[in-house]
């Protein structure tokens, strides 16, 4: 099995929004499943969490990666209209595992993640879930897939406290949830873990502290959007990155 070090020098060039911290994250979560177990990840873009997960993946566990490629949510702001992308970001995604050699550790659902519910049996022992960050969407996938958890796995939500849906979807499914107990989140990476035996006030009170966190990048995401990057590059100052 690799290194985490080896995982990030396989995937420091390929697309998408994964800090090393976050990587780091889902790396120690794909150890903590058991040899034979199962991990699953809804959304993979061009597949960088997915290298990460199936190197640190436990001999004979099953690593399935959930991604339509259809050119819908692939990033900040890209919700619709980028279906020429779709084959485009399905071709990059196939050979970046390929070339980190982890083709052959990962089984790949080209479809939407409602759609995918019945095609994995069994309980999971690692849930990584950045698909799309409307509301409606975040939060099927969240209690949907997180229902499927095994006791004692963990579940990381991307966007978690940076993304509106998906912060109100955390807050609707999660904040008084019996199972599921908030561990912490690195940025915008969210972890829980299924250990929970009932609803905790505590549990509840150490998600809402993270609530000025996500207050903080809604602003910085309005401002941005409004040209606050333009006016950063005209005045020679730094320009703030997405939140993620």
């Amino acid at each position: 099995m690799s290194t985490f070090d080896d995982a990030w020098s396989a995937v420091v060039d390929v697309e998408g929004w994964m800090t090393r911290g976050q990587g780091a994250a889902l790396d120690e979560a794909a150890r903590r499943a058991p040899e034979g177990g199962t991990i699953v990840e809804i959304g993979s873009f061009q597949g960088r969490s997915t290298i990460v997960l199936a190197k640190a993946a436990p001999p004979n566990a099953a690593v399935i990666a959930i991604d339509p490629h259809a050119g819908n949510d692939r990033g900040p702001q890209q919700y619709h209209g980028f279906a020429e992308a779709a084959d485009a970001d399905h071709a990059a995604f196939t050979a970046n595992l390929a070339a980190a050699g982890v083709a052959d550790r990962v089984t790949h659902l080209r479809m939407f993640s409602d759609a995918a519910l019945s095609e994995i049996a069994g309980p999971i022992d690692v849930l990584y879930i950045d698909g799309a960050h409307r509301y409606g969407p975040a939060r099927a996938d969240i209690r949907n897939w997180g229902s499927r958890l095994a006791d004692g796995g963990t579940m990381l939500i991307h966007d978690s406290f940076s993304s509106i849906g998906v912060t109100l979807a955390i807050l609707r499914e999660l904040l008084l949830g019996r199972r599921l107990r908030y561990v912490g989140r690195s940025r915008s990476l969210a972890i829980y873990r299924a250990d929970l035996k009932r609803r905790s006030i505590i549990n509840a009170a150490r998600q809402l502290t993270q609530l000025p966190w996500f207050v903080k990048n809604v602003m910085l995401k309005v401002a941005l959007t409004l040209g606050l990057g333009k006016l950063a590059r005209r005045l020679g100052r730094p320009v703030p990155e997405w939140p993620y």
